[in-house]
């Protein structure tokens, strides 16, 4: 198994700049939520000169929905949610200083061609994994856009997230050379 990479949010452009396909790597810090609905508000601010409630310079933003919190726990199950759907959105989030996303499946080709302007890494978690991954998140506070229930904006502390580097800022992407070694000539 490689080397497990130990990262600490916010990320600079060195921490994104060292990161290659198929790493896998352990967040700690703070990263964020949101999901679609969530990032076309973020987007709608901008386009209106309005500053975003978030300041997303250097930080993570996790696709996911948590699920409410049992008793004692910070959080529900948090797996991650389809990436693709914040596609629209992710070029200017990059823009705006965004260095990490966390989710699942491909991503479009504006995306990661933006992803390499930007110097922004694309990590995938596990579908399936959600309350293994909950079990990172030491707590969990609504942010903005709490009339979005789960899909509101949550602020997360996370110690040892496990994830792995799905697009790097190279533009190696694991959804492209991970099949290889399987497809038929």
């Amino acid at each position: 198994m490689a080397e497990m990479i130990k990262l600490t949010t916010p990320l600079t452009d060195e921490d994104v700049m060292k990161l290659k396909a198929g790493d896998v790597v352990s967040i700690s810090g703070v990263i964020y939520t949101g999901r679609d609905a969530a990032h076309k508000r973020l987007v709608e601010c901008l386009e209106r000169n309005e500053p975003m409630p978030i300041d997303v310079k250097g930080q993570i933003m996790y696709y996911v929905g948590p699920s409410p919190a049992k008793p004692g726990q910070p959080i529900g199950s948090c797996g991650p949610t389809t990436s693709y759907r914040m596609d629209p959105y992710t070029p200017t989030m990059l823009e705006q200083g965004m260095k990490g996303m966390l989710g699942k499946g491909p991503r479009s080709k504006e995306v990661v061609e933006a992803m390499q302007k930007h110097k922004g890494v694309y990590l995938a978690a596990i579908g399936g994994a959600a309350a293994v991954i909950a079990k990172a998140v030491k707590t969990c506070e609504v942010i903005t856009y709490e009339d979005l229930g789960a899909e509101a904006i949550h602020k997360l502390e996370v110690e040892d997230l496990v994830c792995f580097v799905a697009i790097d800022a190279q533009g190696g992407n694991l959804y492209e050379t991970g099949r290889l070694p399987y497809a038929k000539d």
